[in-house]
């Protein structure tokens, strides 16, 4: 009988492994074929190490950042060939999405000063593929608030699409502590300090405030803000890196890449290499041990209260995630999850993949709960008119104030990307603002026409890219700088 078990587990393990090396021989084969690596896909820039970041100060990294950006304009820029001298590359001098042409480059980190003395400061972080300018519109909002923002530029962003191939999330943890340096010694406590992370930067900021439970060299934030917050990722990120493997032989190079597309958003990285997923993964792995430890160990008592807004439908991160495994261990500390609901006044008909427009109240455990729920949702099912629905915690009575807005009528939910622009916004909104201008409008509406002809992946142009209950949110984020 043992040998018996013990042959049928050398065949399933013999099995295993001819389909994963089946797999990896087709994914090899695959590579050669497809979109060519370019300049920005084999140029890795030299960022500062984690040693480097926890010596350096704001104006290291600065002066680090601004020699990256010139050494990558020699290397990539000026050395670039003929066929990608065209108008969609961000990297052609000649391109309208040229980043350095504009009046400022949001690719860089950036400070806010408010008018007169501050009333408080506040440090927000980015997500990965992304830049400062995703945050800008709500940093800009504390400043008018009285509040000094500063916005980093995380690690291997901003620059090429290469240099998330060598990253470490360690390295933007590293980072975070070092703006916080910096956030302090412009603002001092008692003053608030507040923290407001966008997707990998929510993870950053969740993980950051955890540590500071444990290091007091730490300053710990008075507020956190997360906006579509990667506490968990995909299963498929947790094997990405197998998908890799191939690219230690030259020949099978683009095996790195998840994605190789053109570069035509001047903020944001289209192209999507295998560590990106690889860290992502690793990042909300150890955050989620982070909070278990944390609950069991009783710190989250100390956490700072803890405001998210979240669309219910999120193809980047898990929305499960941040219920269960964040929302699920913090204690009763004033806490609220925000979600926004799908629009239900649309006929969604066959198309839908089923479960997607289940009722809200299966992905919450039973009332009552130890944080806020509310949710930004139709009025009713015949109508795009919207209402708040909030529940307290420690209750099971449920509010409802109407909002003055709206779901646009081609809109059917958000997404994650959405969730920190307004309509306005001159790359992203529905109705962007004429006077604000990068080159490129990716919010354009009701775009049809046949496949092939376009650079852009249509795709993407089908996902939302602005909130239109922005006003909303930054409401409730006014409530939070109150100490509402």
């Amino acid at each position: 009988m043992k040998r018996f078990a013990l042959a049928a587990l050398k065949r399933g393990l013999f099995l295993i492994a001819a389909f994963i090396l089946g797999a990896l021989a087709l994914r090899a084969w695959n590579s050669l074929g497809g979109p060519q690596l370019e300049p920005w896909h084999t140029y890795v820039p030299e960022e500062l190490t984690e040693v480097e970041l926890d010596r350096a100060t704001w104006a290291d990294y600065v002066e680090a950042e601004n020699r990256l950006f010139e050494l990558m304009k020699q290397a990539v820029t000026r050395r670039l060939d003929p066929e990608d001298r065209v108008p969609h590359n961000r990297y052609f001098e000649g391109s309208a999405v040229y980043p350095a042409r504009f009046a400022q480059d949001w690719n860089r980190s950036f400070v806010l000063e408010p008018k007169g003395e501050p009333a408080g400061v506040v440090l927000l972080l980015h997500g990965l593929t992304d830049s400062p300018y995703t945050v800008r519109h709500i940093a800009a909002h504390y400043r008018d608030r009285g509040y000094v923002a500063l916005s980093m530029r995380l690690p291997a962003h901003g620059t090429v699409p290469a240099a998330l191939t060598r990253v470490h999330w360690e390295d933007g943890l590293a980072a975070t502590r070092m703006a916080v340096r910096e956030a302090r010694r412009r603002v001092g406590a008692p003053k608030p300090f507040h923290m407001v992370g966008y997707s990998t930067g929510g993870a950053l900021t969740l993980k950051y405030a955890l540590d500071a439970l444990k290091d007091e060299r730490l300053a710990q934030p008075d507020r956190i803000v997360l906006l579509s917050p990667m506490i968990g990722v995909s299963r498929f990120a947790r094997f990405a890196g197998l998908a890799g493997w191939p690219s230690v032989l030259p020949a099978f190079a683009k095996t790195a890449w998840l994605d190789l597309l053109p570069e035509y958003n001047p903020f944001k990285y289209n192209s999507f290499p295998v560590n990106a997923a690889v860290q992502s993964h690793r990042l909300s792995t150890t955050l989620q041990e982070d909070l278990v430890q944390a609950s069991r160990e009783n710190r989250l008592t100390k956490l700072p209260p803890v405001l998210t807004f979240q669309s219910v439908v999120d193809d980047t991160i898990s929305v499960s995630a941040v219920i269960s495994a964040l929302y699920g261990m913090l204690p009763a500390n004033g806490s609220e999850l925000v979600l926004f609901d799908l629009n239900r006044s649309v006929d969604f008909g066959l198309l839908v993949k089923p479960g997607i427009t289940d009722p809200l109240v299966r992905l919450f455990p039973p009332a009552p709960r130890k944080y806020g729920i509310s949710v930004v949702a139709n009025a009713d099912a015949n109508t795009d008119a919207v209402i708040e629905r909030r529940m307290a915690a420690g209750t099971a009575d449920e509010a409802r104030r109407p909002l003055p807005l709206a779901f646009p009528r081609e809109v059917y939910s958000l997404s994650h990307i959405a969730v920190p622009f307004p309509t306005t916004d001159g790359l992203y909104g529905l109705q962007p603002d004429p006077l604000e201008n990068y080159g490129i409008r990716l919010g354009v509406r009701g775009l049809r026409g046949e496949r092939g002809v376009l650079v852009v992946d249509a795709a993407s142009l089908l996902r939302l890219g602005c909130n239109p209950f922005y006003p909303y949110l930054i409401e409730r984020i006014d409530a939070a700088i109150d100490g509402r």
